[in-house]
């Protein structure tokens, strides 16, 4: 992270870092917060932990960051327990309290996967507005695609824990170069091209314990060949930016 290796820093430094120079937003907003302590009271320790202002200072900061996530009433709600808000405010919660002190980079975890979709598209925008204003960068986790579309400037798509493509989330979204990103995208729905069936990617995933030698996707894709049992693909570069890990990659316009 910004050049300093962090897979074995001390257990101190890690303290330092997070919240500070790196955030997280979860999943579930319900376990993410504490149930047993007010609003305030866990924005407050993000500030005690990685900030010298006063009590009354802190006070304001938290107010200030409450209102710009959309909380109205945000001195009172301050006293509030994570019970007394509403799935999209708890949300909204977890997000003022990631931005609180200011990170440089926030890794968000399925950030609306339980908000049903109008709370999505709001919780999003907010996220967007409050990335931007702070000139942080953002990590996105998700499974949906209309999500990363809307989001990132850059995926990477990984099948069983391993990196299989790459690239400008333009290029990788309208012109994958792995089958499994070619699957992921054909499995979407769309409203505008009638099917009688929905696309799926045949078979299932192989157990992470105990992959496969070779490709981890080849048993499901449409092709595999002899090389793809024995030697296991390294990501190389494509036309048009993108990077996958295939023996055997798509070309421009290919579907499978």
């Amino acid at each position: 992270f910004a050049g300093e290796e962090l897979a074995n820093a001390p257990e101190l430094r890690l303290r330092e870092i997070r919240g500070r120079e790196i955030a997280m937003i979860f999943q579930d907003p319900m376990t993410a917060l504490n149930p047993v302590h007010s609003i305030g009271r866990q924005m407050d320790e993000m500030l005690c932990l990685h900030t010298d202002l006063d009590k009354a200072a802190r006070r304001k900061a938290c107010i200030d960051m409450l209102e710009s996530v959309g909380i109205s009433q945000a001195s009172e709600r301050l006293d509030s327990y994570p019970h007394q808000f509403s799935g999209g405010m708890r949300q909204r919660v977890v997000i003022a309290i990631a931005m609180l002190a200011k990170p440089r980079l926030i890794i968000a975890d399925e950030p609306t996967t339980a908000l049903d979709v109008t709370i999505q598209a709001q919780i999003l925008r907010l996220m967007q507005r409050e990335i931007k204003a702070q000139g942080a960068s953002l990590i996105l986790i998700t499974h949906d695609l209309a999500v990363v579309a809307e989001m990132v400037d850059k995926i990477t798509v990984l099948y069983c824990g391993r990196v299989v493509e790459t690239g400008p989330v333009r290029q990788v979204l309208e012109a994958p170069a792995h089958p499994y990103t070619r699957g992921l995208i054909d499995s979407i729905p769309n409203p505008d091209h009638r099917l009688p069936r929905l696309r799926q990617i045949p078979g299932t995933v192989p157990d992470i314990r105990n992959l496969p030698r070779g490709c981890a996707f080849r048993e499901r894709c449409p092709r595999a060949a002899a090389l793809c049992a024995e030697v296991e693909p390294l990501l190389q570069e494509h036309s048009g930016g993108s990077i996958a890990a295939c023996h055997f990659p798509l070309g421009a316009g290919e579907t499978a």
